[in-house]
């Protein structure tokens, strides 16, 4: 199984929970895409795009259970991230955790294998 990351907000997580489904945050619709990261980029991801934001959890997604939808396309420094064109089916989902902002506004990341 490989695994791939969602970090965002409580809120939209437990909207997900009560529709079935995943449609991605507002930066994810504006993109046509739902952005995932790899265990490699999920702390660089948090620096960038949610230093000083609470209320957020870390979503675990078996990247083997998606369909086709799952595109491999580069971004930041040309590296490859994973990116949804679709909702997330809730069915793939492993793990929710909650991730902790420290008192300087970054987050504790708990060990994530690749």
């Amino acid at each position: 199984m490989r695994t791939i990351y969602k970090i965002c907000s409580a809120s939209a997580w437990r909207e997900a929970e009560r529709r079935g489904a995943f449609r991605g945050s507002a930066d994810d619709l504006r993109d046509g895409f739902i952005h995932f990261s790899t265990p490699n980029q999920v702390a660089e991801t948090a620096r960038r795009h949610f230093s000083g934001q609470s209320g957020l959890f870390l979503v675990a997604v078996d990247a083997d259970a998606l369909d086709d939808s799952l595109r491999w396309e580069p971004s930041r420094n040309d590296e490859l991230f994973p990116h949804l064109y679709g909702e997330l089916d809730l069915g793939a989902v492993t793990a929710v955790l909650e991730l902790h902002t420290r008192p300087d506004g970054s987050h504790d990341i708990p060990e994530l294998n690749p």
